[in-house]
């Protein structure tokens, strides 16, 4: 048996809502389906303002704008994340300041956050690892008493909540992404989400590549023009319709991965009481939505060792990031606050699971039993 890491799931209405847009005759971005799909991200998360981008990447990097990032300045955020966190500052002349991590949730560690504070800081940037949340409270508390802006990198974070407050709906900027491994997907997509309302106004000229054209088209101007940087961040509205079928069952979706989710936590419990593995932690505040479930294993030569041995039986687990402060540009543009070591040791010990809408119980218990076999017998 075969059983892919990931594998995207259709609601059944991708291809009507794509033909329908076509039908509309308007295939260029900020047609009806991506004003859906923002009124349904506002609805859900209680932001100011939702504007759909091309990829979460293209959120981070109208964020960076919006947040005024210029040579020098200082960001900080977890090493233990993807390169776009980084890339999307560093592009505006900014210098990513790398904290480290909690061994419980992966998430940065907030009393790192204000030990790494200079002259120089203008955001953190919180990344809510697996779609749990960092404990914003302290994240926010901090940002207040130094002046600093919060740009919520919660790529995995839709439908996950950290005391009945949406991720991304917390910090000042908030972005989500729709990438085919995500829970919601697009294919490629993503969205900034606005919660500070002084940011509304600007964000829709970034967005709208520097010009005032969408205030054209409300008829609030006579013309639009070049009013800022910008760039081309709309997805087209095939995107936006695809997105638009998925937005439809969201619920639905959340509530199947969270009962694959389930499943395995059942089915390690027993190896985690034996020292064999740590399962995810999910502190009582947040309520996650099943974005992936990983194992963390004692060293880097059992990950390894398990990686090779469930890939050859066909089960399709993978590792995850390489720490950025550790990385070949991560060396060049940014700087480190602080030991490491969690982030050091957990990026070499954590091993993902397969987990995707359509998984069988007899494909979760292969995973399981292919997972105890390896670790009980070597």
């Amino acid at each position: 048996m075969k059983i892919p890491f990931n594998k995207p799931f259709l609601t059944g209405r991708e291809l009507e809502y794509i033909s329908r847009a076509h039908s509309f005759g308007q295939l260029s971005g900020n047609g009806p389906f991506t004003k859906q799909c923002q009124t349904w991200l506002e609805e859900h998360t209680g932001c100011k303002r939702a504007l759909l981008t091309h990829s979460c990447t293209g959120a981070l990097e109208m964020a960076a704008i919006l947040a005024d990032i210029k040579a020098g300045d200082e960001i900080i955020m977890p090493s233990y994340t993807f390169v776009s966190t980084a890339n999307a500052f560093v592009l505006r002349g900014g210098v990513p300041v790398f904290v480290d991590i909690r061994s419980d949730t992966l998430n940065i560690d907030e009393t790192r956050i204000e030990p790494a504070i200079t002259a120089r800081t203008r955001a953190i940037v919180p990344v809510h690892y697996a779609g749990v949340a960092c404990e914003m409270d302290t994240v926010m508390t901090v940002a207040k008493r130094h002046g600093l802006l919060v740009i919520e990198d919660a790529a995995q974070g839709i439908l996950s909540s950290y005391k009945g407050l949406s991720l991304g709906g917390i910090g000042h900027l908030g972005v989500y992404s729709f990438h085919e491994t995500k829970n919601i997907i697009s294919g490629e997509g993503g969205s900034l989400l606005i919660n500070d309302g002084r940011f509304n106004e600007l964000a829709e000229i970034v967005w709208e590549k520097g010009t005032d054209r969408s205030r054209f088209f409300r008829g609030q101007v006579d013309k639009y023009t070049w009013q800022h940087i910008g760039s081309s961040y709309l997805p087209g509205e095939i995107i936006s319709a695809f997105l638009w079928a998925q937005l439809e069952q969201a619920e639905i979706l959340k509530a199947r991965r969270l009962e694959i989710w389930g499943e395995y936590h059942r089915g390690f419990e027993d190896m985690e009481k034996d020292g064999l593995l740590r399962r995810p932690a999910v502190p009582s505040e947040c309520h996650h939505n099943s974005h992936m479930y990983y194992i963390i294993l004692p060293d880097f030569s059992t990950r390894d060792r398990l990686l090779k041995t469930l890939n050859g039986r066909g089960v399709n687990a993978i590792f995850h990031y390489i720490p950025l402060h550790s990385s070949p540009a991560g060396r060049k543009y940014g700087r480190v606050c602080g030991d490491m070591e969690v982030t050091d040791s957990m990026s070499g010990r954590i091993l993902r699971l397969p987990l995707w809408v359509g998984m069988g119980r007899s494909e979760i218990s292969e995973v399981i039993s292919a997972v105890s076999y390896a670790l009980k017998h070597g």
